[in-house]
């Protein structure tokens, strides 16, 4: 199948799953997970209506936005503080905010740019030792400390789920997540926004949307297997 192909099908996928769901958003943005993947495919996906596209690197994003400047990018892996200043205003969202220090940083140097910078924070529902972000308890805390800054806009939340090869073991943990977005949006601070809930890849999308997910991950469905 096509990159044109592989885009309908999931886009038709996602309607079915959200029509099935109580829990289903009514809106689902499919993100486009163009990693490693060379400028002629995403163009051909952006031919095909694909428009938001995510990276897991900081130097991709370079590398490709100045070639595909019509293209919006989301940075969805993780962030070094180190990085912050090349990227903050190369992406539409950040999906990856895992701790206190990277928030201050992109504060700072979005509050120097005069700019301001939308991100996810990403929750480590699952307590999997191999991936990134904070603790779903620790989760109040660091929201209220997000509250005061103004460059810095908190705009929902995000996981990375442990592989399962059966995309339905993940449901527990897009349940768990859904729950804790629900919550967080009627008890998070005054300057605290839960628009997005961004979770669900390829092999589990679907569970994802019936779940909640808002925006979904997808990359090896629609472009073919990393190499």
């Amino acid at each position: 199948m096509s990159i044109k192909e592989n885009i309908n099908l999931i886009k038709k996928n996602i309607t079915e799953a959200q029509s099935h769901s109580p829990y289903a958003a009514a809106h689902v943005e499919l993100l486009a997970v163009s990693k490693t993947k060379p400028v002629e495919m995403i163009e051909q996906a952006y031919q095909a209506g694909q428009l938001s596209f995510g990276e897991n690197r900081v130097q991709e994003i370079l590398a490709k936005a100045p070639l595909l400047p019509q293209v919006h990018w989301h940075l969805i892996g993780h962030l070094q503080t180190n990085k912050v200043r090349q990227i903050i205003d190369k992406v539409d969202l950040i999906h990856s905010l895992d701790s206190i220090e990277l928030a201050d940083e992109i504060e700072k140097r979005a509050a120097a740019k005069d700019i301001n910078v939308a991100a996810l924070v990403q929750v480590n529902i699952a307590e999997d030792e191999h991936k990134f972000g904070i603790k779903k308890e620790e989760l109040p805390d660091f929201l209220l400390a997000m509250n005061d800054f103004s460059h810095l806009q908190i705009k929902g939340l995000m996981t990375i789920g442990p592989f399962c090869e059966n995309g339905e073991e993940m449901r527990p943990v897009f349940t768990a997540m859904r729950q804790l977005f629900e919550l967080t949006k009627k008890t998070a601070p005054p300057n605290i926004e839960m628009k997005y809930l961004s979770m669900g890849m390829s092999h589990d999308y679907m569970i994802a949307v019936e779940e909640g997910a808002n925006i979904v991950r997808v990359g090896s469905s629609i472009f073919g297997v990393r190499s």
